[in-house]
């Protein structure tokens, strides 16, 4: 998710240190030649001038100015005070880097109420590879000219799809006219996971992997229910299909019987006029950037947050609960 992010920085000649919290970070994805500060006296030792974090908090003993860069899109999410979760302040971050006018707007006018941070409008670094080519793209297949379809699912047993939709796309897949790649959540369940891989023939190919990006450049159409890497695909203006998403939102085609899923994405993948003038208005609120460059434009944001500093902005308030869970979560003590 960081990676276009630490591109960057390198190739400006700056340093670049890993510091993975969490048992959902996995250490053995880190490459080689990268850093892994593996504690929290490791990070303060290395004095970084900026901390960018995908997640929702950063401990305020760790250097260097805090910037907010998400974990994706926001999906509308309350959380358990009835705010939507993505705009949740929770007095940790200095700067947020937002994707667009859709968040970009909100953001502003809780910087105004609360005065301890900046907003400035970037677009989200972990997009950039997507708006470049990949001419080695390992899920393109030279010579095959069908339409290719992907389908995602989110994790959740209430929101999932992929348990309903088996027997359709099984069929589906089993006719040829389409080539099928498959990807789920990492948390979706074994035996959902085994049950597609199952399906696999010439037609369909079951993928696990941590980077999405190529599989979404390399498919014409998806097929979703209401995961969030949906998001992402139609930012590339392209169709997406959805079973029973209860957002009912105009860029999307939802349909809510088995039956209407083919003729759904033969439809779509006729690009109507009408849909695609509705993802385009979609993809300008939410991401309007393509040019694959959104990590140049959150260093250079938090490059004037340093050279201004922050001294305009109000304290933050203590907040001794969170980060007294922060220090007996992360085992750190010091003053």
């Amino acid at each position: 998710m960081l990676r276009p992010l630490q591109q960057v920085i390198l190739a400006r000649g700056d340093e670049v240190s890993w510091f993975l919290e969490g048992k959902e970070v996995d250490g053995a994805f880190l490459k080689p030649s990268e850093t892994q500060l593996l504690s929290i006296g490791d990070v303060k030792a290395w004095q970084p001038d900026a901390v960018f974090v995908p997640g929702n908090v950063v401990p305020s003993f760790i250097p260097g100015v805090k910037v907010g860069v998400f974990h994706g899109f926001n999906a509308g999410k309350m959380n358990r005070k009835g705010r939507e979760d993505h705009f949740e302040i929770r007095d940790c971050f200095d700067l947020y880097c937002t994707q667009g006018p859709a968040t970009t707007l909100p953001f502003i006018r809780l910087a105004k109420k609360f005065g301890t941070f900046k907003v400035a409008e970037t677009g989200w670094p972990t997009l950039d590879p997507m708006f470049t080519d990949n001419v080695d793209n390992p899920y393109k297949r030279d010579g095959d000219n069908r339409p290719t379809v992907l389908f995602c699912s989110t994790f959740s047993r209430s929101l999932s799809c992929a348990p309903v939709v088996f027997e359709q796309i099984k069929a589906m897949s089993q006719q040829g006219n389409w080539r099928w790649l498959v990807q789920f959540h990492p948390k979706m369940s074994t035996e959902i996971v085994e049950r597609y891989k199952s399906l696999q023939n010439e037609n369909l190919t079951f993928v696990e992997t941590d980077n999405v990006l190529p599989l979404l450049q390399a498919a014409d159409v998806m097929l979703c229910d209401t995961s969030s890497i949906l998001i992402m695909f139609l930012l590339q203006r392209k169709p997406v299909v959805t079973f029973n998403n209860h957002t009912h939102r105009t860029h999307l085609v939802n349909v809510e019987l088995l039956e209407d899923i083919q003729p759904a994405l033969e439809k779509v993948l006729t690009r109507p006029p009408e849909l695609m003038a509705e993802i385009e208005q979609y993809c300008d609120e939410i991401h309007p950037y393509r040019d694959g460059h959104s990590s140049e434009r959150v260093l250079a944001a938090t490059d004037k947050l340093i050279e201004n500093g922050i001294a305009d902005l109000k304290p933050k308030p203590l907040n001794l609960i969170r980060h007294l869970k922060m220090r007996r979560k992360l085992g750190y003590w010091k003053w």
